[in-house]
């Protein structure tokens, strides 16, 4: 998802910090004198950089607005954005997929509308920037798209209202270039549990289980991201290919139930499928999880219109004490290495196959400490390298292993080549 600051506090924090960050970021977003520099570039030119989720899209929407599809996008505010082509030159990015992410609080026929308009705007990023961005949809063209110097541009669909119930409307997704649908978003939707909603299904209903075999079919990738676990193992029990999650992280480090457990990693291990690390503090630090929590609940009673909070109507006084509690609780640090041993994690725990990563970038109120935008993958990879982490390993990770799960998944669409397309309602196959 885009942008959505818990509150005015946590957006003016996130905002300052940004400022002084974003400066020293972007003037030397990795040490060249680094002992392992020289391995890691030789790494990023043989393998290409391969991100799971990157809200850019949605940003631009919210940030610029019509001049979305004439802005330059070669170097913008880092305020504002986290991504721009510089930066993504910076960080050595080579693959990226794009969220087309809507609402999930929009009207069904609403949420389809505003989903091709997204991805019509990625479409138009590539074809005004043919020089910096090529289209991929294979692990062929993304391999093309880096040989060639050029980011491969991929899309995402973040959430499985944005089907409004068709398998048509899957299918015109397909055939537009998204290579992958979230089940769920932060909703539970009428076939799927979301992991921040109430459960309704327990897990997936049989027209959830049919979506993901034609999306198999489709060759559409499966992504886990946002569900609950109960719909995870749902999901990965119906795969016939390697399911992802494009930006998820452990859930023994930080119990968000947006994070993966060990047992579900252990499943993602068995299907061949990929966890791809996400940078959000709050499913990076349990800390800094509990700390979100309590200053959305601090926020809300000294100040929660219309009619809540010990200041309502008194702004000045509601922002005096948020003031106060923020001093005397500061919020907790979220740094490069806590996100190393998220990926640290998985790769112990699933092996090191089954790990990426999958930053959230334009997605996120407030990121961890020096790692403020696109180009600031080579300290997290600097920092693995330093732990002993093999060239190999590497590799793997930053684009090896989505490579892998992008080329299994052709392998089973095109085994599935002379099957039918589903056609069923959700009516026909969940009330029978």
């Amino acid at each position: 998802m885009f942008r959505n600051p818990l509150s005015l506090a946590a957006a003016l924090l996130a905002t300052a910090g940004a400022l002084v960050a974003s400066s020293a970021a972007m003037a030397a977003p990795a040490d060249p004198s680094d002992p392992n520099w020289p391995r890691l570039q030789k790494i990023l030119k043989a393998t290409p950089l391969i991100d799971g989720h990157n809200d850019w899209p949605g940003t631009l929407v919210s940030e610029a607005g019509d001049k979305r599809w004439t802005l330059d996008l070669r170097q913008l505010d880092p305020v504002a954005y986290d991504t721009d082509i510089g930066r993504l030159r910076q960080g050595m990015v080579g693959g990226q997929f794009w969220s087309v992410y809507v609402s999930a609080n929009l009207p069904p026929l609403e949420q389809v509308k505003k989903t091709l308009e997204q991805i019509d705007l990625v479409k138009a990023i590539v074809r005004r920037y043919p020089q910096d961005f090529a289209l991929a949809r294979t692990a062929a063209e993304v391999r093309a798209a880096h040989k060639a110097g050029k980011v491969a541009s991929l899309m995402g669909a973040e959430g499985g209202g944005q089907i409004d119930e068709s398998f048509s409307v899957l299918r015109a997704y397909a055939e537009l270039g998204v290579g992958y649908l979230t089940l769920t978003h932060s909703r539970t939707i009428s076939w799927a549990d979301s992991a921040t909603d109430n459960p309704q299904h327990d897990g997936l209903t049989p027209f959830g289980i049919a979506l993901v075999r034609e999306m198999n079919r489709l060759n559409m990738l499966v992504d886990l991201s946002h569900v609950s676990e109960a719909t995870m193992l749902d999901a990965i029990a119906a795969s016939k290919a390697p399911v992802i999650f494009s930006h998820s992280s452990a859930r023994a480090l930080c119990d968000h139930p947006r994070n993966v457990s060990d047992t579900v990693l252990r499943k993602v291990a068995e299907n061949g499928g990929i966890v791809m690390v996400a940078f959000a503090p709050n499913y990076i630090s349990e800390p800094r999880r509990v700390w979100g929590a309590e200053q959305g609940a601090q926020q809300a009673l000294y100040n929660q219109p219309p009619f809540g909070g010990l200041y309502i109507g008194q702004p000045d006084r509601a922002k005096a004490a948020m003031d106060d509690w923020l001093r005397a609780n500061p919020e907790p640090k979220v740094t490069v290495q806590m996100v190393a041993d998220h990926i640290d994690h998985i790769a112990k725990v699933a092996g090191h196959d089954h790990v990426g990563l999958g930053g959230d970038y334009d997605g996120l109120p407030a990121l961890p400490e020096g790692m403020d935008g696109v180009e600031s993958y080579p300290p997290l990879l600097l920092e693995l390298m330093k732990r002993g982490w093999s060239d190999e390993n590497i590799a793997k990770l930053v684009g090896g292993n989505m490579l892998r799960v992008m080329a299994q998944a052709e392998k089973v669409a095109a085994s599935m080549a002379n099957d039918p397309p589903a056609t069923a309602t959700l009516k026909a196959l969940d009330e029978r």
